[in-house]
């Protein structure tokens, strides 16, 4: 089980959002408790999170989500299609949502995670410059440019990969508390040595509005192997990024939780 902190985490909504779905009956925590009143989740509840996010993302208000849940696929993919139908008469507003529905409805049964090779590894030490922001989501590129001018103007060059580290207690898309860190070859005192550490380790490919699925994978494996528990913040590493590829089916994106294994 995970408190609403590290399934908050796991399903990249925040734990505001988490107790406001409680209350609409969109998604009950799987046990409270009787004493603390905290709330605990389970990973198989990852799926339906995902399933009210993509829901919200093509337009449905929660009231209306509320009924969709209750519906067969079948049910469900002729209540996306219409929705689908006023999407395009609202192309600029909705263009976003309308791209998603256009990816998504093959996939209204749900996604196979079966494609999703969770792995332990151990990540070697890194020497990196980092620049921390609080930020909405949407402005993570903005952050990495202004990381490669601040690697620039220290006379630093990149020499491996670039990573995004989730620092926040809890997920916000209006609020992220992250790090955008880039490999440097070169001297700086502002250049850290990142520790080697052992995590559990998966590969997204293709774009970025569908690497939720990849949290999901997250999310089962450590449900399966509890003898693992989480020691450190997300990491989202980017392997092909779009500097180096143009078809966002390509991008390659790893997702890692470090971890340890519990004593006893």
């Amino acid at each position: 089980m995970f408190t609403i902190g590290q399934f908050s985490r796991l399903c990249q909504v925040s734990a505001r959002m988490l107790r406001h779905y409680d209350r609409l009956g969109l998604l009950h925590p799987a046990s409270t408790g009787s004493e603390n009143g905290y709330r605990y989740y389970e990973a198989d509840q990852l799926a339906r999170v995902h399933k009210i996010e993509t829901l919200k993302g093509y337009g449905f208000s929660l009231t209306e989500i509320g009924v969709l849940l209750e519906l067969g696929p079948q049910e469900l993919a002729v209540a996306v299609q219409r929705r689908r139908v006023t999407a395009y008469r609202e192309l600029g507003e909705l263009r976003r949502a309308l791209r998603r529905m256009e990816e998504d409805m093959s996939k209204m049964e749900g996604i196979n995670l079966s494609r999703y090779h969770v792995i332990l590894m151990e990540t070697p030490s890194r020497r990196v410059l980092g620049l921390r922001r609080t930020i909405a989501i949407g402005e993570v590129h903005e952050l990495f440019s202004e990381l490669y001018r601040e690697m620039e103007r220290r006379g630093l060059r990149r020499s491996g990969a670039t990573q995004l580290v989730c620092l926040g207690e809890e997920f916000s898309y209006e609020q992220a508390d992250v790090e955008a860190q880039v490999e440097v070859a070169g001297e700086h005192p502002d250049v850290k040595t990142l520790p080697a550490s052992l995590c559990a380790a998966v590969t997204h490919t293709g774009p970025y509005e569908t690497i939720r699925y990849a949290y999901e994978a997250i999310g089962a494996w450590l449900s399966s192997h509890p003898d693992y528990e989480v020691c450190g913040p997300a990491i989202e590493r980017y392997l092909r990024d779009e500097n180096e590829v143009g078809d966002p089916e390509e991008l390659q994106t790893g997702v890692l939780f470090p971890v340890n294994k519990r004593e006893g």
